[in-house]
């Protein structure tokens, strides 16, 4: 679906009468044109600082270096003599460079870990203070720090939820230069899994999510290396809901990443469902998920066709939107039924029968909406509210089988959904988040790739929001 309003900035009279009425100016963001790379981050330069002690330099620099990135470092950072100990131990280059120097980075990278005071907080801003103006437009910002949980005291732990803070602020800062920011957690043992995550949110897959956190952990077991190239390579997926929009966005991408993709929609979705496998030279189901015995029939094929399953995106959904007063005991209970209930009862029957493979992953898309609520959905929000609920418990589940369990929330996605949203409405939708613009189907797909690849085990129990950091709720 087209957006007009950015459509119109494109030409010089749409930008004088746009900046004359202080409307919002949507970046044009940078997207990824095709698969991950090895070295995707060749070419570009990454600014690195850290504070005094930090815990993941050897994790950061091995990453943007393998990555052929460019590292520089301040001369003024606190931690400055780690970071060169670090550098030289590992055999890494890295440059030095002062706040005179005019050049401009495509990323600011901070290890916060070392940071266990509120006082100790000033590092961040003597690091980003001098160094935010010399971030280039659809520029990349990540803070790591350490979960809260971990603190030795409760000041260690105000310092760490803090960054979250930063964060969120930065991104609603530098948005409308398509910059995006985001913070990691990362548990004590599991620094080296943070590389996937470092890879994902510095490159141009992650153009319509920020202002996020994301927590690295130990719970699951299983080795955190790539392959960072047809990072899917071999795998055999089923993606739910495939036969147009996002499910289809998913379908493609994952495809792209090398990966066998079942898709999966409803009987009488044929037609439609068989366009997009073809495409992909992919494969066809026709279930209904409502169905009872929906979760024998994904078990049968998957295991008589592929002998098992790697990761299941459970996108299907369902809206029916009326407010309480005067929603219907049907529309609630279809709601409940497709979004959730469905989606329990396939996976319990997937983990009991073992189809999914150790080391497998599982993937639900929640919304926006399941986090700060909308008007008329309550069915919906109460849906989407209780997958995240459920992902977090199950990833606690099947973490010994070193399956993880993540959410993606889209907000306001340029689908044929939205496209029938009244003008109005659907103009509010997509202005207000950080970015000024909705996100797209591929936005959703790579976010859902990022949590279904195998370098990705550390994270898990995670909702991840892609929504361009909507002003409220996100």
């Amino acid at each position: 679906m087209s957006d007009r309003y950015m459509q119109i900035m494109q030409s010089p009279m749409g930008q004088k009468v746009i900046a004359s009425l202080g409307l919002p100016v949507p970046p044009s963001l940078e997207r990824a044109e095709g698969p991950w790379q090895n070295e995707a981050l060749k070419g570009t330069s990454v600014l690195f600082g850290a504070a005094a002690g930090g815990k993941l330099l050897e994790t950061c620099l091995k990453t943007l270096n393998s990555s052929g990135a460019d590292v520089f470092v301040p001369t003024k950072s606190a931690g400055l003599e780690d970071i060169k100990s670090a550098a030289s131990s590992n055999t890494i280059p890295v440059r030095a460079t002062t706040e005179e120097d005019e050049s401009k980075f495509s990323a600011l990278v901070f290890d916060a870990s070392g940071i266990s005071t509120a006082q100790g907080m000033s590092e961040i801003h003597a690091f980003f203070n001098p160094n935010v103006r010399r971030l280039k437009k659809n520029g990349r910002i990540i803070i790591l720090g350490r979960t809260p949980e971990s603190a030795a005291n409760p000041e260690d732990a105000a310092a760490m939820r803090g960054l979250e803070g930063v964060v969120r602020s930065l991104a609603k800062e530098l948005g409308k230069k398509g910059i995006t920011a985001q913070h990691f957690y990362v548990e004590p043992g599991a620094e080296t899994r943070a590389e996937a995550a470092i890879r994902f949110f510095l490159s141009r897959s992650s153009a319509f999510i920020t202002g996020q956190a994301l927590r690295i952990t130990g719970l699951a077991t299983g080795e955190a290396n790539g392959p960072w190239e047809a990072a899917l390579k071999g795998k055999v997926v089923v993606v739910t809901g495939a036969a147009r929009g996002i499910g289809a966005g998913i379908a493609e991408v994952m495809a792209r990443e090398g990966a066998k993709v079942i898709c999966l929609d409803r009987p009488g979705e044929e037609e439609s469902l068989q366009k997009v496998a073809d495409a992909i030279q992919g494969e066809v189901l026709a279930v209904d998920i409502t169905d009872p015995k929906a979760g024998d029939t994904i078990a049968d094929y998957c295991k008589k066709q592929h002998k098992g399953l790697d990761v299941i995106v459970h996108n299907a959904g369902v809206t029916r939107d009326k407010t309480m007063a005067r929603m219907s005991a049907e529309w609630w209970n279809m709601v409940l039924e497709i979004n959730l209930a469905a989606i329990a009862r396939v996976n319990e029957k997937l983990l009991a029968d073992k189809i999914i493979n150790k080391g497998g992953r599982i993937v639900c898309v929640s919304s926006i909406s399941g986090i700060a609520g909308n008007m008329g959905q309550t069915n919906y929000s109460a849906s989407k509210a209780g997958l995240i609920g459920y992902v977090a418990a199950l990833s606690q589940q099947v973490a010994e089988q070193g399956i993880t369990v993540n959410a993606v929330a889209p907000g306001f996605i340029e689908t044929q959904m939205t496209a029938a949203i009244p003008f109005a409405i659907r103009e509010v939708g997509r202005r207000f988040n950080s970015l000024s613009q909705g996100g797209l189907p591929v936005d959703v797909a790579e976010a859902i790739t990022f949590f279904s690849s195998p370098g990705a085990v550390g994270a898990t129990g995670n909702v991840l929001r892609v929504c361009g950091q909507n002003m409220l709720g996100a």
